[in-house]
Formats: C-alpha cells, structure tokens, sequence
C-alpha cells in the first residue's frame, strides 16, 4: 500500500538516501530542506511521486508555516520522519538568543509533529532522529541563557527529542505510533564529516532503519520506544530520560518555548 511520507532534512544525508528508498518502493515522499536548488537537485534524485518543502527549521514561524503548506496539499500524511539535525553551525546563537541545536533537533520536530498530527492517522509513525550521544538537558541552556560547546548541545538536544517522544506515546493513546531511533553512530553523512573529520560507516545502516521504523511491523507496537541501531535492538535511553523530575522539567520548558512563537 502506497503511503505519503515526510522527511526533514532530505536534501542529502540520511535523510535523501532514505527517501530513494522508500521513492523506489513507489510511496509518496514529501522531501524538506532549507534550500529550493537543493530540493529541486534532491528531487531530481529521487524520482517517482515527490513533492518538495522549503523552509528554515531554526525559525519557529517557518515551521508553522510549513505545517500550513502540508495540510493545504495533503489531507493525510501517514509518516513523518523527523531526521533534520544540526551539530556545528557558522552562528550557533540564534537571534532570539536560543542554541540552534535545541531549535532544529529539539523543538522544531515537536511543533511540526503537534501541527500534522490531525493528518496523521493512528496507524501512522512519527520517527524521530535520536543518537547514541544524549546527555542530561541544562535547562537554562536550552532556554538560551548559558552556552554550551557544540558536542554537549547536540547530545543534550537529542535526549530532550527521546524524552518527548516517550512522553507524548505515553500520554496520548489514541496516537499514531512515536519511535526515536538512533540511526547509527558515524554514519558518512555531511555532519559527522565536519563533527568528527572522519568518512563514516555505509550509510545505508541508517536509511535501513530509517525505512524500518517508519513501515517494519517490529516497530508497529513500539511506540514510546527507543531502538539503538548500534546494538540492533531496542534498548533504554540514557538514564536522565526515565528521571521524572528531568522529564518534567524538559517538557515544560520545551511547551513554554513554544507556547512564545505562538
């Protein structure tokens, strides 16, 4: 059965191998990026049913409006996969005096899952981009009020994204299914080439997942779930993710972030 299918971040990476796969299964992909040259190049090397979004996830509003432009062409969206990320960037501080990497890694797949979900079916994904690096969240860190080191942002950035894909799975039964998924460690994406100066494992390791959790039946009772692909199995996220108190604290302050670009 054919299905439509988001991914973030699409233009190259990860997220652009996935896509060709899941292109070449004959399932509608709905490709992201920042750039429309790239989206139009990524498009090209996608082929079949696809459609492309452009839009800056580290500006809020943007994400807002892409969520209009989604449910404005599409009445259904039956999985998003959430894979746009960020470790190093030329201006890592945002305007607003917010980490990038809790903007893009953090809280802008939050918005865009809260604004699809009418469109999402219960029998739909929601697959979010984790990693093995996770690492308690400074609150005041990721309000924007003490910078941290590129590596300690992106860690903390994806343990909030693991905690609240536990929190809303827990919290909402009538859902589609919500998985966080650590692709791989060292894949040879364009990130980890700058992160680490190193080429990276066949990337392949992680679109295979990638195209696992978002149609593989060991995922359809998974929701909540964190699947390490390093170990190949699911597995417990870092500590801090099954603290209550942590919990509570990260998923305030990420509701009362974006409660502020309302």
């Amino acid at each position: 059965m054919t299905k439509t299918i988001l991914i973030t971040g699409s233009t190259d990476g990860i997220g652009l191998l996935t896509a060709k796969k899941l292109a070449a299964d004959g399932h509608k992909v709905l490709l992201h990026g920042r750039s429309v040259p790239k989206l139009e190049s990524a498009a090209a090397a996608v082929g079949g049913d696809v459609r492309t979004h452009a839009a800056d996830l580290s500006d809020l509003s943007a994400v807002r409006k892409l969520a209009e432009s989604i449910r404005a062409e599409h009445d259904r969206l039956d999985v998003l996969i959430n894979n746009a990320g960020v470790l190093k960037a030329p201006q890592t501080v945002l305007e607003n005096g917010q980490d990038i990497r809790f903007v893009v890694n953090t809280l802008a797949p939050y918005l865009l899952t809260e604004l699809l979900l009418p469109i999402i079916p219960t029998d739909g994904r929601v697959v979010n981009l984790s990693s093995a690096a996770q690492a308690p969240v400074n609150i005041k860190a990721m309000q924007g009020n003490v910078p941290l080191a590129d590596m300690e942002a992106y860690a903390q950035s994806k343990l909030a994204i693991t905690i609240w894909t536990r929190e809303w799975a827990r919290s909402q039964t009538e859902a589609p299914v919500m998985v966080a998924v650590n692709p791989g460690s060292l894949l040879a994406s364009k990130m980890v080439k700058e992160g680490f100066g190193v080429a990276g494992n066949d990337m392949s390791i992680g679109a295979d997942v990638l195209v696992d959790a978002a149609l593989g039946e060991r995922f359809a009772g998974a929701s909540g779930a964190y699947f390490d692909n390093d170990s190949g199995a699911f597995a417990n996220p870092h500590a801090a993710a099954l603290d209550k108190g942590h919990v509570a604290d990260v998923m305030n302050t990420i509701r009362g972030l974006i409660s502020q670009t309302a």
